[in-house]
């Protein structure tokens, strides 16, 4: 669309939302002939669909009318001026007024210019040689790293391991040879350990200062809360987000060590983060729907205090992998069978029109936003799936929020 006309709204009484939408169609109606008649606009695509945003104040209905246009200036602009005439929603008074009218291509243009700069300014910064940082590489391509080889699992580690009252526990091997290179001689590696932390990393955190030096990414996270669970971690750092230990410069290094914070902050940060929330991907087969309901009771785990447990079934996932690149939504009830199916731009609209709440879940292909969330909580959506997650300022403390990327492995 070329424009949008952003208009408030005030009615003296309680209405809603399809009774504003019907006012604004019906007092319109044959003002200007059939040529600027709302529908038969609509209907050709030269207005989208009408949106209201309203709320109940003090016994009035008050809040945004926004109408995507694709007229002309001077077409788009009468639209505007025939909405305010508009003076009866149901049997009480109202008030229309535009506010302004934007032109979407000029904003869209000044977010690629703002963009187009962020992208220039990192791309110099990146671009710019440090002098040093040159000499060292050069000067460590020339030096073989003193890696050893600690405990019965010959976990890769620096010769200062059982010399040091501390230790660095890093991921991998590459890990302690980038930390070595810049004088780190008491780390050592969990070498790529998957669900087992190795016996000699739990038994050198009884007896040293342990500080967890993982990378700023989701599977950093993992690891930690692992090496959390099984051994005696006194201090966690982490590489700046999106970046691994391996490729950090000395000058990152020394910087994440001396941020390293105590454990106990951490998992009080982690919990903060995520609230009281917490879900478990149960692999299993696909099942009827009295199969489910009867297996959900057999697999349920038991209640904790302020927990909520949420199952996402294996069938979920598999429909995760599917929808990749198709721009859809699917939802599913309490017992995760599908209940319906819309381009992820219907959405909003789509949980809009939807009778009751027998909406438990929304899995898509598209970026969950806050009018998502915002739409999901009115009717109830217990757990919102989605390729990425936006900025969201007000997450609801009954709602779990995800990304593809913390289910799909």
């Amino acid at each position: 669309m070329k424009y949008l006309i952003r208009a408030k709204i005030e009615v003296d009484g309680t209405v809603d939302k399809p009774d504003i939408i019907g006012a604004i169609f019906g007092q319109t109606e044959g003002l200007f002939g059939n040529e600027f008649d709302l529908r038969d606009l609509q209907d050709k695509g030269r207005i989208g669909r009408i949106i209201i945003d309203s709320k109940q104040q003090g016994g009035k209905t008050i809040g945004e009318i926004i109408i995507p246009s694709n007229l002309d200036r001077v077409e788009t602009a009468l639209v505007a001026a025939m909405i305010e005439f508009v003076d009866k929603v149901g049997p009480y008074n109202a008030r229309i007024q535009t506010v302004n009218i934007i032109d979407a291509r000029l904003e869209k243009i000044k977010k690629i210019s703002e963009r187009a700069k962020e992208i220039l300014q990192q791309w110099l910064k990146e671009k710019t040689v440090d002098v040093k940082e040159v000499l060292k590489d050069i000067e460590s391509s020339i030096k073989t790293a003193e890696v050893v080889y600690y405990g019965p699992e010959r976990l890769p580690a620096g010769p200062d391991v059982d010399k040091s009252d501390t230790i660095i526990v890093v991921e991998g091997r590459a890990d302690v040879i980038n930390l070595l290179r810049y004088g780190y001689r008491n780390v050592i590696a969990l070498e790529g350990a998957k669900g087992k932390i190795p016996e000699t990393i739990v038994n050198l955190s009884k007896q040293k200062t342990v500080i967890a030096f993982v990378d700023g990414d989701h599977a950093g996270d993992l690891i930690l809360r692992e090496l959390t669970r099984n051994a005696e971690v006194d201090y966690v750092a982490k590489a700046p987000p999106g970046k691994e230990v391996e490729e950090l410069t000395g000058k990152e290094i020394a910087k994440a060590l001396k941020n390293a914070i105590p454990v106990q902050t951490y998992l009080q940060q982690i919990e903060k983060k995520e609230g009281v929330e917490k879900v478990e991907v149960v692999q299993q087969p696909q099942l009827t729907t009295a199969q489910a309901t009867e297996a959900q009771r057999e697999t349920s785990i038991p209640e904790i205090e302020g927990v909520t447990t949420y199952q996402v079934p294996q069938k979920v996932i598999d429909d995760m992998k599917k929808l990749s690149g198709t721009l859809e939504a699917v939802l599913y009830d309490s017992n995760w069978n599908e209940v319906g199916r819309v381009p992820v731009k219907d959405l909003v609209d789509y949980i809009m029109k939807l009778d009751g709440s027998n909406v438990y879940a929304v899995v898509m292909d598209g970026i969950v936003t806050q009018r998502v969330v915002d739409t999901a909580t009115i009717k109830g959506v217990k757990i919102v799936i989605g390729a990425r997650v936006g900025v969201i300022s007000k997450k609801p403390a009954d709602m779990v929020i995800l990304s593809y990327e913390e289910l799909i492995h």
